[in-house]
């Protein structure tokens, strides 16, 4: 008995097929890598964050029923990424797919696997500027609300705006510093890259979250590299006009909560 397998089943996607992005309405959340990933590459989308039924998808996509289909398992979590017969999750995943496909990563097999590195410098950013972010405010369980661990959370906070966030920006410093940075202020190989629209939304989640602490950071001039980064990428064309509109939403409940009690100069 011979079996097919599911990416010999599966029809190849035209590169003019819309994207679809399924998330939870009224946070940027994890999302926002996606979305930010989509309108500099100027590709056609939509957003269940805008659809009046967009947390009946994220709900049907999530469900304990949902088995997948031959040739997509089932997702755990948003965000979402359906392009054409493909479905995919996680946020590094689904960029690095956007993202050799939209000039925004070298392409597997590149010369310098650059690929892989890029990879690497948003995953970086994720694990420090965005989870550790949102463990201050939930340091013992998702179960609970900020009030059950807020004393928890106070010390997990100073904590991290005194040594982790350092330390997180420090790296980054060093890599724009590095020869593999290239020309410009980008993370990686002189142009453009997700890592770097990935650092901006961190930078800019902690800015919300952390005022008064990011504040003193960038005041102390050790992480010039980083905020020009930061503002190189907020005045790109499409970044810059993304940011006005209403398709971008706004910090609320989310992975970026500014509490002040937490923020420290």
């Amino acid at each position: 008995m011979s079996v097919t397998s599911p990416s010999a089943k599966r029809t190849k996607t035209a590169k003019d097929v819309s994207y679809s992005l399924v998330y939870w309405p009224g946070v940027p959340g994890r999302g926002e890598h996606v979305r930010l990933v989509l309108e500099e590459a100027g590709a056609s989308y939509t957003d269940t964050a805008a659809a009046e039924n967009g947390v009946d998808e994220v709900l049907k996509h999530t469900a304990d029923t949902n088995t997948g289909d031959a040739s997509n398992p089932p997702p755990f979590a948003p965000p979402i990424l359906i392009h054409g017969d493909l479905l995919i999750a996680q946020v590094p995943n689904i960029l690095q797919y956007l993202g050799v496909r939209h000039g925004l990563a070298p392409k597997p097999g590149d010369e310098n696997d650059g690929v892989y590195h890029v990879n690497q410098l948003a995953l970086t950013a994720l694990d420090g500027l965005s989870n550790e972010v949102h463990d201050t405010h939930h340091p013992i369980a998702m179960g609970l609300t900020y009030e059950d661990q807020k004393e928890e959370s106070k010390k997990r906070a100073k904590d991290y705006v005194e040594i982790r966030l350092p330390k997180f920006l420090g790296y980054f410093e060093r890599v724009l510093k590095g020869e593999a940075s290239g020309e410009g202020p980008w993370l990686y190989g002189g142009s453009l890259t997700y890592a770097d629209l990935v650092l901006f939304q961190c930078i800019d989640g902690v800015k919300f979250a952390f005022p008064k602490a990011l504040t003193k950071l960038q005041d102390s001039n050790k992480y010039n590299g980083v905020f020009k980064l930061y503002d190189a990428v907020k005045e790109r064309p499409n970044i810059k006009e993304y940011l006005k509109s209403e398709r971008r939403q706004k910090y609320a409940d989310g992975i970026y909560r500014h509490y002040p009690e937490l923020d420290s100069e």
